[in-house]
């Protein structure tokens, strides 16, 4: 008798994974944490104008960030889906490095990255655990661009003018960049499940900076190239429509 129950209670539970079967044209959204850690190198600080230079030594390094993260995702079939991600943008802070360690704190930005996955779902729809791979690209552009009073006056000292009769603005160029993607899921139930990914981004940016008098009128440009190279973990709890 025992073993009669047994038996049954385990059809009950292959029975019942059935309900988490991924099919063509479900939908499957998500929400959790990004933690996003940079694997940066840097290339000297160089004067452009009005002569050029180069700040031999100098360097810069990204400090990790965390976000929330959001993603949908539409399954074309029990294996294939196409998913969307996108995160509260993070904001970066940029430490100095060699001859540019004794400035600190160099400056912040937020990044946006909007991203788009290609999927492949491994085991069948029916499985509760599923690991995947995934392709895909993302625009990334920065936002809130802002550089410390420290920089400010050792770029001043540099161009030989007084710190309060100059001021230096950043940008950051954006760029495309492919994404390279790997985890796994696991369904609760019908609808809820979690899942775990961690994607690499081949990313560099150049910032280029323009220092200007009191007047407006430009002293100097300069520019620095990064590799931002980010790891990008990303763990969140799902819901399938």
């Amino acid at each position: 008798m025992k073993k009669t129950k047994f038996a049954l209670a385990a059809l009950g539970v292959l029975a019942s994974g059935c309900a988490f079967a991924q099919n063509a044209g479900d939908w499957v959204a998500g929400a959790g944490w990004f933690h996003l850690s940079p694997q940066d190198s840097s290339k000297p600080l160089t004067v452009t104008a009005p002569v050029q230079s180069v700040l031999q030594g100098s360097g810069a390094s990204v400090k990790d960030s965390d976000t929330l993260g959001l993603s949908l995702a539409y399954f074309i079939d029990s294996h294939w889906a196409v998913e969307g991600v996108l995160g509260v943008p993070p904001k970066f802070k940029l430490e100095g490095k060699g001859t540019l360690a004794r400035v600190g704190e160099l400056g912040e930005a937020r990044q946006w990255s909007p991203t788009v996955l290609v999927k492949y779902n491994f085991n069948e729809g029916n499985d509760a655990f599923r690991p995947f791979v995934g392709l895909g690209a993302t625009y990334v552009w920065y936002s809130d661009v802002k550089l410390t009073p420290n920089l400010q006056g050792a770029l001043a000292s540099q161009f030989r003018q007084s710190p309060y009769a100059v001021n230096t603005t950043a940008k950051l160029d954006s760029s495309f960049a492919p994404v390279l993607n790997a985890g796994v899921s696991y369904q609760l139930d019908k609808h809820w499940g979690l899942s775990f990914s961690v994607s690499y981004i081949p990313l560099k940016t150049k910032a280029k900076l323009t220092t200007t008098s009191v007047t407006g009128l430009p002293v100097a440009r300069s520019e620095a190239s990064l590799k931002l190279n980010p790891i990008v973990t990303f763990l969140s709890a799902t819901y399938r429509f």
